[in-house]
């Protein structure tokens, strides 16, 4: 074979000395050890059929694919870290970084849904695939589990991947098939050829687009296992925001001190759950008035505020989302502190307002109430609050252009995919969590705001669960006034001090 007719698999090889002989592959699966003890029942596994069940009554006869997704490619041969599509993992209870490739296949049978997991189980020690696979040999990815074990684990019926494509074949045309879009192209591209075969392509693409909706929509209230994982998720986010702090000092004598503190935060987020929940922003100056300022390469100047969102994801995905506003110096200016106050107003004023029976989107008014009235007292605005707060107005809107709260999750923007009605227009619910995060923009060009005001930009940020005697601040353990801001960041300091 000429090296113009090998395969891109192929010259994959050329760098490779793996034996092949027989001799070879007989001496290596010989004289093993014990394998460990397989998982117990995860705890999550006594939730999944619910979940199952809400999905059974919405697409009743349908056969649903839920793809974990696959590993996608950073660079030539080397794979970014795994993370399963958000569907999958709520409707497995599998995170972390297992299983790419895997598919949830749920079948309609006379009373509903039968779930079966398709994966690719442990290999025997005898086989090649354990010292050759790079991507499934336990050689070099460790031990998978066996088909036996995953179903101990999840609960669920397992089997082997290689047959799935036989198994959700099987009477296609007279049972409707639908596959989450945009989650594992070469399972897409399988269900597509299917509904080729079996005259199913008209309204495909709408099937599939009502399956991500109902999986999106089914997490918009959080069930208890989901609420005892999110509270793991902030309070390995405000470990991170600890260490951050600790490390303030050294990343004012780094010349990307920004990157410094981002670091800090990914190696707790990564030491205490499996990563970050999107990346950090790390924001000093005037790029907090960035509003998705990730590059986090500025400088870290006392006298200025330093914006951070940040938020873990803990090994079951479920990820926090907080955000703080904290002076490097350890004390806010009093013009700092009167923006700071009026953003803390504004998180208050929202928080009490979702005391009540009120729609999602109230919350945004909420706060979008606090926030023209503070920028009427300055002289900023060019009419009253009043008027600005008209729909047709919107002026304040220039001094914070995103919104106020969002579903969160398995997704830090969780339940996207959610129709309007059930989102914004719901009526909050026992269960639903969510951000309030107001902030205040005045970026150092913008010559409509006093010049004592450019350059500051704050963002205060909590998460709030829905219970039945109201909604309660998750994050309440992570200082937010500025006295007790001010007193977090001493306290830190003077115990390293010592």
């Amino acid at each position: 074979m000429t090296n113009d007719e090998q395969t891109l698999e192929d010259k994959a090889h050329n760098r490779t000395q793996r034996p092949q002989g027989k001799v070879f592959r007989q001496y290596i699966g010989e004289d093993w050890g014990e394998r460990p003890p397989g998982p117990e029942r995860m705890k999550v596994a006594d939730y999944t059929p619910a979940r199952h069940k809400v999905l059974s009554d919405l697409f009743p006869g349908e056969r649903l694919v839920i793809p974990a997704g696959d590993l996608k490619v950073r660079s030539n041969d080397t794979d970014y870290r795994f993370r399963a599509h958000s569907a999958f993992a709520h409707l497995t209870g599998l995170g972390g970084e297992d299983e790419p490739g895997a598919v949830l296949v749920l079948n309609p049978v006379d009373d509903g849904h039968e779930a079966t997991l398709y994966f690719h189980p442990r290999a025997p020690r005898s086989s090649q695939e354990f010292y050759a696979d790079a991507r499934h040999g336990e050689f070099w990815v460790g031990a998978r589990l066996s088909a036996e074990e995953m179903q101990t684990a999840t609960g669920l019926k397992v089997a082997h991947i290689d047959g799935m494509k036989d198994a959700i074949s099987k009477d296609l045309g007279e049972v409707q098939i639908s596959v989450i879009p945009q989650s594992d192209a070469a399972v897409e591209s399988m269900v597509a050829e299917l509904r080729q075969q079996n005259g199913l392509t008209e309204g495909a693409a709408q099937a599939d687009a009502r399956l991500a909706e109902a999986t999106s929509e089914m997490r918009l209230t959080k069930d208890e296992w989901e609420v005892a994982e999110m509270q793991k998720a902030i309070d390995v986010t405000e470990a991170g925001f600890d260490e951050m702090i600790r490390a303030l000092p050294r990343a004012k004598d780094h010349w990307r001190g920004e990157r410094v503190l981002e670091g800090v935060f990914h190696a707790k987020a990564r030491e205490e759950g499996n990563g970050l929940g999107y990346e950090t922003i790390a924001a000093a100056g005037n790029n907090a008035n960035t509003l998705h300022w990730i590059t986090n390469d500025g400088v870290v100047r006392d006298g200025d505020l330093i914006l951070i969102d940040a938020g873990a994801e803990v090994d079951s995905l479920y990820t926090a989302d907080i955000t703080r506003t904290l002076p490097i110096s350890g004390t806010f200016t009093d013009t700092q502190r009167e923006v700071y106050d009026a953003v803390l107003e504004a998180c208050e004023y929202a928080l009490e307002v979702a005391q009540g029976k009120v729609q999602f989107k109230d919350i945004h008014t909420a706060a979008m109430e606090i926030i023209a009235k503070h920028l009427e007292k300055w002289g900023i605005l060019p009419v009253s609050a009043e008027e600005s707060l008209r729909p047709e107005n919107q002026y304040h809107r220039r001094w914070m252009p995103h919104g106020t709260s969002h579903h969160l999750g398995l997704d830090v923007h969780d339940c996207a995919q959610a129709k309007r009605e059930l989102y914004q227009d719901s009526y909050l619910e026992p269960g639903m969590l969510f951000t309030i995060e107001p902030g205040l923009y005045f970026r150092a060009d913008d010559l409509k705001v006093p010049e004592r005001f450019r350059g500051i930009g704050v963002r205060i940020e909590d998460d709030i669960l829905v219970t039945d005697d109201g909604a309660i601040r998750m994050s309440e353990s992570i200082p937010r006034t500025a006295d007790d801001v001010e007193q977090w960041m001493a306290s830190i300091w003077a115990n390293d001090a010592t």
